[in-house]
């Protein structure tokens, strides 16, 4: 059975899953520009958590185990999978796509047409963007989103530039800017961003390695 507090506004063509959580002051199902409500379905799968001052807009399909913190703001038609959580105070723009398992941290902004993949992770304050010249005369016309491979974590207060992809499994450092495509398996630090070693080369201080198997 779900439970919606009395204060959470749920609008028109809005299918909530069984066993939801929408906590106070959640809106879900609100109509984009140039939409009416109801027009855009919206499917928030079995078992999710909303939490207080969400806002999700109209056109969302989501999957089963969803999370999010307080405050997140979720655009309209993104296609969302299984078991993914986005923090306290992220956005995610318009049109992108997120795959299962991944983990957004607080008060990272994820724009349109960027595509997150399977158990990706992106840290607290990641900013990946997508337009190459902003506010040029033609800069909606060449968005460029960017691709965050399989398993491949974002370090925190990283900033990722339009149309980069991060291959599986490689690890971006805290703070790195990163201007061109991350081999997968690899490490990359600094701005500009660069390859320093592999994944497999990670090992704690006590020589465990950091992500064997």
């Amino acid at each position: 059975m779900s439970t919606i507090a009395d204060t959470a506004k749920i609008l028109k063509n809005v299918d909530l899953g069984k066993n939801v959580t929408v906590e106070d002051f959640v809106i879900i199902g609100v109509p984009p520009k140039g939409k009416t409500e109801g027009e855009l379905k919206t499917i928030i799968g079995n078992n999710s958590v909303i939490r207080s001052h969400t806002v999700i807009y109209a056109g969302n399909v989501i999957g089963h185990g969803f999370q999010t913190g307080n405050h997140a703001s979720i655009r309209e038609e993104n296609s969302i999978g299984n078991d993914v959580s986005i923090g306290t105070k992220s956005v995610v723009e318009f049109n992108t796509t997120i795959g299962d398992g991944v983990r957004i941290h607080s008060q990272a902004f994820i724009p349109e047409y960027c595509e997150l993949q399977q158990g990706c992770w992106i840290g607290p304050n990641v900013v990946l963007t997508n337009a190459p010249y902003p506010k040029s005369v033609h800069a909606k016309d060449f968005l460029e989103g960017v691709v965050v491979g399989k398993h491949a974590k974002i370090g925190a207060n990283a900033t990722i530039l339009p149309g980069v992809k991060i291959g599986d499994n490689a690890l971006v450092g805290a703070g790195s800017v990163v201007r061109r495509d991350v081999p997968a398996g690899k490490v990359v630090a600094g701005n500009p961003a660069n390859v320093i070693k592999d994944v497999a080369d990670l090992v704690y201080p006590n020589g465990q390695t950091a992500y064997g198997d």
